[in-house]
């Protein structure tokens, strides 16, 4: 007997141009998103797979890309059977937020940014379906936020881990300054924060920052929910009455 074999990924969309409402933020997207994407999602056997993209493959956050992703993800969310999460990117996971257009913001626009990010990360935070962010290349700034703001993250050894801001003289508004303590400790977090320091995948997992390394770990993602999916199977199995013979 030949042995099944898993469906492929299957695409399912990309993000287009239109306009965004987020928590009360209006967001008018340009066209460039339709021949520039801010993502593809894909669906899998027992997963969807969100994956950053980007002509560069940097997957840098714009408030178009956040607005995108925020409306995205409240959509799955509210759906009647919503799926298990994997969010990972094409080259790399995210560089951040787009320096140059944040030196564009005045203090209104900014504040306002701040919190259109933060309405991503909650939404990230609160998805009623495990939320994996599946890491390699560059997870950096407003991207460390991200994965931050995910309930699990398994990274590539040579992932690249940073909060940057302040050797840039800037820091972060999207949450990232209160989940990195709860994960590993204050005193590890400012110290990260304040010295602007680059981690590996390993040193990341030595810290608490991550919870596994893959060489692969979009594939390893999925092999850890379909695992979880099993052991719940099993559970409900067991937990069925034994029928009476009659």
């Amino acid at each position: 007997m030949m042995p099944s074999r898993k469906p492929p990924l299957q695409p399912m969309l990309r993000a287009s141009s239109h306009e965004l409402r987020v928590n009360g933020l209006l967001e008018a997207c340009s066209p460039k998103l339709e021949a520039d994407p801010a993502f593809t999602l894909t669906r899998g056997p027992n997963a969807l797979l969100l994956t950053l993209v980007s002509r560069d493959g940097m997957n840098r956050l714009t408030r178009e890309k956040v607005a995108a992703l925020t409306v995205e993800i409240e959509r799955m969310a509210a759906a009647n059977d919503p799926q298990p999460l994997i969010i990972s990117g094409a080259g790399n996971f995210s560089a951040g937020a787009d320096l140059n257009e944040i030196r564009s913001l005045t203090g209104a626009a900014a504040l306002d940014f701040a919190r259109l990010g933060q309405s991503l990360m909650n939404a990230l935070q609160n998805f009623p379906m495990p939320v994996i962010a599946a890491i390699s290349g560059h997870c950096m700034g407003g991207g460390l936020d991200l994965a931050l703001a995910c309930h699990r993250r398994i990274a590539a050894p040579h992932a690249v881990f940073g909060h940057r801001g302040a050797a840039l003289g800037l820091i972060t508004g999207w949450g990232g300054t209160q989940r990195l303590p709860r994960l590993m400790g204050k005193a590890r977090a400012l110290e990260l924060l304040i010295c602007a320091e680059k981690l590996s995948g390993r040193r990341a997992l030595e810290i608490g920052m991550i919870d596994a390394l893959a060489e692969d770990p979009v594939s390893e993602a999925l092999r850890q929910l379909n695992s979880k999916r099993k052991d719940r199977v099993n559970e409900n199995l067991r937990s069925r009455p034994a029928q009476k013979n009659s």
